[in-house]
């Protein structure tokens, strides 16, 4: 029973990790295209078409 209960708890920590490790990965995406698009507006300001 203590081993079936570990591999529970194993399992449901693994799921967990791997579950965040993907919505880190989605929320850096994200966070890349914002910087690009401040970046692209920065530049146009720079070059003086803002």
């Amino acid at each position: 029973m203590k081993r079936l209960t570990a591999l529970l708890l194993l399992a449901m920590f693994s799921m967990g990790t791997l579950t965040a490790c993907n919505t880190m990965a989605g929320v850096g995406k994200d966070v890349q295209k914002v910087g690009d698009k401040v970046e692209d507006k920065a530049q146009d300001c720079k070059d003086g078409k803002c």
